[in-house]
């Protein structure tokens, strides 16, 4: 009886143990299948692979069908996914980053900014983030408001031919002709011949 009791013990653990390790193949399996129908832009198949396997407390899950949602234009399970991803890494720059995606396909680029100032708060240097807000006040023709978070990224990337192009674009809408002057040059040590760079030193000149 006692040698009975002692392998049923046994058992209960070596199934204890095996349960995770299934349950993780499992889910390999899953984004395995997800991974090869995303790659031929089956977007539904992809999301459906990982939808059997759901668990919403699983940050890797609603952070990749978030994308997928995106992928299939379906923007609303799009933010609920990511939304899901923020909520439970409320630290993490990927998340949000993802769910600007949704927010900028319907045009809610208020949403967008408040997302971006939060990534900031937490990773100031941040250059992708600094550069978009910068782009974002850019095109709503807040040059000032702008201003700061360009020179940030050409502070960090003083050769970047993008920033250096949005830096010298905005000088100019500031009315700094100068310095738009000495940034369009650099642009053009980035990109020689480039068009932009020569129409706004002819704005100048």
């Amino acid at each position: 009886m006692e040698y009975l009791r002692l392998s049923l013990l046994s058992i209960s653990i070596l199934l204890l143990i095996n349960m995770p390790l299934y349950a993780q193949d499992h889910l390999t399996d899953a984004f395995r299948a997800s991974y090869e129908a995303e790659r031929k832009s089956e977007y539904r198949a992809a999301a459906e692979y990982l939808l059997d396997v759901y668990d919403s407390s699983s940050y890797e899950l609603n952070l990749r069908l978030g994308w997928l949602n995106y992928q299939k234009g379906n923007m609303e399970a799009s933010i609920q996914f990511y939304s899901q991803a923020v909520d439970l890494k409320p630290y993490a720059v990927e998340p949000k980053l993802g769910l600007v995606y949704p927010y900028s396909a319907m045009g809610m680029w208020d949403e967008v900014i408040e997302l971006y100032q939060r990534i900031l708060s937490t990773d100031p240097q941040n250059s992708l983030v600094n550069y978009r807000m910068g782009l974002i006040y850019y095109n709503r023709g807040q040059h000032e408001r702008a201003d700061p978070f360009i020179e940030k990224v050409v502070n960090l990337y003083p050769f970047d031919y993008d920033s250096l192009l949005l830096f010298a674009w905005n000088k100019l809408m500031l009315q700094r002709s100068r310095e738009a002057q000495v940034l369009f040059h650099k642009v053009l040590l980035a990109n020689p011949g480039d068009e932009s760079a020569t129409t706004g030193l002819s704005l100048i000149q």
